[in-house]
């Protein structure tokens, strides 16, 4: 998982509320592998038009916007299914953060799982990122993790709150299964010790007692 320290970028303002996951990436979608390349399919549904060309109204599509890394967004970003398939879209699209007012609840934690950092800021603090951002196509927002801040167009700096374990993991770039792994130590340690006082556990098909060479149950 890429590391999540401070992120200067161009930030695009989308100012639907309750967007859920299935607009995010439709579900025909997920069928896919993920190395497919899941971003082709974010957003695809208001990204492309039935006749398969770019809506050039949608905000992804504008020229001062197709190099965002920065996603502001209104209230319920990522509502609706659980499904993970969201996170990777917006990731493979360039997406490495969404500030809004709110999330789905799952929504939030799969962000927080594959690296993407998902920005909690009050509503009128994020209406106001959103019309700057309007108001200035291109514009960039700075995201810095260990401060805790969002600064806007303007210079203000804005405070958000994070859950210091997801914090941490972040900064040094561990997810679920980095995180175990910085337990290698100890689980190499925790086998051999089984090994040697469960010989039996390592006999398939077997009950512990038949293994031992006692009654077959």
């Amino acid at each position: 998982m890429e590391r999540f320290v401070r992120l200067t970028a161009v930030a695009a303002p989308l100012d639907l509320p309750n967007v859920d996951t299935d607009r995010i990436i439709p579900a025909r979608f997920l069928r896919n592998p993920r190395n497919k390349g899941y971003g082709q399919f974010c957003f695809h549904d208001l990204r492309i038009r039935t006749d398969g060309s770019e809506d050039p109204e949608f905000v992804l599509n504008r020229p001062a916007y197709r190099e965002a890394r920065i996603l502001v967004t209104a209230e319920n970003f990522g509502c609706g299914s659980s499904r993970e398939g969201a996170v990777w879209a917006l990731e493979g699209c360039g997406i490495r953060s969404v500030v809004a007012p709110s999330f789905g609840d799952i929504f939030h934690e799969n962000c927080l799982r594959n690296g993407l950092l998902p920005v909690r800021l009050p509503a009128p603090v994020a209406a106001g990122l959103r019309g700057a951002l309007h108001a200035m196509p291109g514009a960039t927002l700075t995201i810095d993790l260990p401060g805790q801040t969002v600064t806007g167009p303007d210079g203000v700096a804005h405070a958000f709150e994070i859950d210091p374990f997801r914090k941490q993991a972040l900064l040094e770039g561990l997810d679920d299964i980095g995180l175990t792994l910085r337990h290698g130590r100890e689980i190499d340690a925790f086998e051999q010790r089984q090994a040697a006082e469960w010989p039996w556990a390592g006999v398939v098909g077997l009950a512990p007692d038949a293994a031992a060479g006692g009654p077959d149950l």
